[in-house]
């Protein structure tokens, strides 16, 4: 399928990500205040779309990363073993007392008229210290790497993590990946590392380097600082903001093919309306829209790229690979935590409009 991109038949490694991981404790239902017993998610914007494209979806799949040498990192890297995910780690050690340390994220999953409540504690992260040089670009993408995926929440982390991302995109578009990054904005992060002009002047040097970008209009506008649209959104699930600021982002960075992300129209924590939309290679491409019941919110975002690079990766149609990006982030709400419990059997049902009635 034309898409715009020259997508490699065959390498190593259908997608590789380079991001930070986390893990997330969970309370449930539990406001954390009240909170006396959590499960625990291990996730990373970057790293849940290398995991679900491993386990969901069968692809050959990598992550570059930091890894500390104590037993939360073990707990870490044993999760993304069972996911089928390929480590390439700079290792680094535990002093037992400042760090560095995997980083946490805290997040009850709400109910009701009662919103997700998600915070974080990155204090001395280990990803955070990753430089220029820590990975050896040349020997994992002369292996054969199809496609190289980062995002915004690394690139905030510090001063160095943007140059890495840049280094191995470098080297990706030099190999003949597709590149991928998802802005990911947020403001928390941001804020501590230089504010909006610091985002807006680092993710523009990203930018430079990519081929595909995920992102809806808030990322846009102050991921890379392009103007909203005079068009007002009727909804949430109305595409028409998105797609009003498309010509910028192109003007901006002409060599981007694809831009996509998801419509979410929240009625409660536990109700949500959903669909998909993506500008791909000057086509405009809308999924259809469902109601979800959702379980746990988090990690739909990723959910839906790793179903649309799935789709891009195998030659689908633009418009069927939306949908399976679409269907794919449906299913993921449906599960406990960040990554996919899901089959690409049940994406492809659900893509085709298929029910939740009872498989016997």
């Amino acid at each position: 399928m034309n898409y715009g991109l020259s997508i490699r038949q065959e390498g190593a490694l259908d997608f590789l990500s380079l991001g930070a991981l986390i893990h997330r404790l969970d309370p449930g239902i539990i406001p954390f205040r009240k909170a006396t017993e959590c499960q625990l998610h291990v996730s990373g914007g970057e790293f849940n779309v290398a995991a679900n494209l491993a386990d969901c979806f069968r692809l050959q799949t990598g992550i570059a990363t930091a890894m500390v040498d104590y037993p939360v990192g073990d707990l870490i890297a044993e999760r993304v073993k069972a996911m089928g995910v390929k480590p390439f780690y700079k290792r680094f050690d535990h002093d037992g007392v400042t760090g560095p340390n995997m980083a946490t994220v805290y997040s009850d999953r709400g109910a009701g008229v009662r919103a997700p409540v998600v915070f974080y504690n990155r204090s001395n992260e280990a990803a955070a210290r990753l430089m220029p040089g820590d990975f050896n670009w040349n020997a994992i993408f002369g292996a054969g790497v199809r496609w190289f995926h980062s995002g915004g929440i690394f690139a905030a982390l510090s001063a160095s993590t943007s140059e890495v991302i840049i280094e191995g995109m470098q080297t990706a578009k030099a190999a003949g990946a597709v590149v991928s990054f998802d802005l990911n904005f947020r403001e928390k992060l941001w804020k501590v590392f230089g504010g909006g002009d610091r985002a807006v002047s680092v993710i523009d040097r990203i930018v430079k380097n990519v081929d595909v970008l995920v992102g809806n209009e808030e990322d846009l506008q102050k991921g890379l600082g392009i103007p909203g649209p005079e068009v007002a959104a009727k909804s949430k699930l109305d595409p028409s903001a998105f797609f009003g600021m498309i010509d910028r982002v192109v003007q901006k960075h002409p060599q981007v093919k694809i831009v996509a992300t998801t419509l979410r129209e929240v009625h409660s924590t536990n109700r949500h309306s959903w669909g998909a939309v993506a500008w791909i290679n000057g086509q405009t491409h809308v999924s259809p829209t469902c109601e979800l019941d959702v379980i746990d919110r988090v990690g739909g975002g990723d959910g839906f790229a790793a179903g649309l690079f799935y789709g891009l990766l195998s030659g689908e149609p633009a418009g069927e690979a939306i949908k399976l990006g679409w269907a794919h982030g449906a299913l993921l709400t449906t599960f406990p935590g960040d990554t996919t419990m899901g089959t690409v059997e049940q994406v492809r049902a659900f893509a085709k409009g298929g029910s939740a009635r009872i498989q016997r």
